[in-house]
């Protein structure tokens, strides 16, 4: 049995559409916890053969249900504009999870974290720092666990699409010229189905999961230009600029200056720790998901 949390989110939903076609074939059944399962396809909702436990995985009494008879589980923290504190998002989040775990003897975990352990910025990363904090409170289980130490991703590229497609324009606080790695959110999902499928691992580590190239906003701006067919540009928000936003779209204070804190020790090198071999790199280039995820979306 493998349990699928978030299965309806960015890297959650994309699992759940390989393991439905793997997982059979093995022998593996496959669970999910959801809050609203209207929210599920359609065409996972008609199967049958998909256990829901609905609820949120924040839950004791909805992991217990959810983790009872699991050999694996997929876990991912959602996103959440009001968090108390980050230690609440992350660690508090888990808890219930962790001990659950360990009453019911799960095997495996394989978490959706961030890369930055080990630099020397990884204490002062905001999200990041409270996302290796929760690593350690799972492998502390003794289950064995595997964190997909995770760069930026591809995908939020979406949430502008509206400002690429009307404007050509693009934006972010970091530095126009700044190298860094970038992943797409469909190959995070595949790594993680290699390791829930295949669970011959044991202990705890990491599984770097870094996309073919380290690129750079201008980088961006012109792989866009050239895969849209007209200029697309990248400009520079002041930091005072991001903070407003987020504080208007409701985020707390804590979440706020987690994400500028995170933004901050990426600029100063928090995703640059791990090198680029065959082992860690991820296959989708950042030209092949314009063109085959961002395109389709901005057409929609």
């Amino acid at each position: 049995m493998i349990v699928i949390t978030t299965p309806t989110g960015q890297i959650g939903g994309r699992l759940l559409d390989i393991l439905l076609d793997l997982a059979p074939a093995r022998g593996e059944e496959l669970r999910v916890v959801v809050r609203d399962p209207e929210k599920l396809p359609d065409a996972v909702r008609a199967r049958g053969d998909v256990d829901v436990v609905t609820g949120s995985h924040g839950d004791a009494e909805v992991v217990d249900r959810a983790f009872a008879g699991a050999d694996a589980v997929f876990w991912v923290v959602p996103p959440t504009p009001r968090p108390p504190s980050l230690d609440a998002l992350y660690l508090d989040f888990t808890r219930a999870a962790a001990k659950a775990v360990t009453a019911h003897g799960v095997g495996h975990v394989v978490g959706v974290s961030a890369l930055g352990r080990g630099t020397p910025v990884a204490g002062r990363a905001g999200l990041v720092t409270a996302s290796l904090a929760m690593d350690d409170l799972i492998a502390g289980t003794g289950t064995a666990y595997r964190a997909l130490a995770c760069p930026s991703f591809m995908d939020n590229l979406l949430r502008q699409a509206a400002t690429i497609r009307d404007d050509g324009v693009f934006t972010d606080i970091v530095s126009a010229d700044r190298r860094a790695p970038l992943a797409a959110t469909g190959d995070i999902a595949a790594a993680a189905a290699g390791l829930l499928l295949d669970r011959s691992w044991t202990g705890a580590g990491e599984v770097p999961v870094l996309g073919p190239e380290d690129l750079s906003a201008d980088d961006m701006a012109r792989v866009l230009s050239e895969v849209l067919g007209r200029p697309v540009r990248y400009e520079r928000r002041p930091l005072d600029d991001f903070r407003a936003a987020l504080t208007g779209r409701g985020a707390t204070e804590a979440l706020v200056e987690g994400y500028v804190d995170m933004m901050r020790a990426k600029e100063d090198g928090l995703d640059a720790g791990v090198e680029r071999t065959p082992r860690t790199a991820s296959p989708t280039t950042f030209r092949q998901w314009c063109e085959e995820v961002l395109t389709p979306a901005l057409r929609a």
